[in-house]
């Protein structure tokens, strides 16, 4: 299982992520409410501002004080190599 690094010690596996989105739109604030309301919301921004909501094949909903697109980089260069080295310890 790869990891990714979400913010402020926070990860989540690589495989699960459907999409990583702005939360400013008007339908992602109404799917945060939704997952909310259905106890599938999990805040990882560890109260700082929401800068992007990460969708999951679980249909839980994940928000991180980082940008989406820092997230992107994070999730496609997650690779085999780190992986290995977590094995090693």
């Amino acid at each position: 299982m790869q990891l990714v690094n979400i913010g402020y010690g926070n990860m989540i596996s690589a495989e699960r992520i459907i999409a990583i989105v702005s939360p400013d739109a008007a339908p992602v604030k109404r799917m945060v409410q939704g997952a909310k309301d259905r106890g599938m919301l999990i805040d990882a921004s560890c109260g700082r501002k929401t800068k992007a909501v990460i969708v999951t094949d679980s249909d839980h909903i994940v928000l991180s004080a980082l940008q989406p697109e820092t997230l992107s980089h994070r999730a496609e260069h997650t690779d085999t190599t780190e992986e290995v080295g977590m094995n090693e310890l």
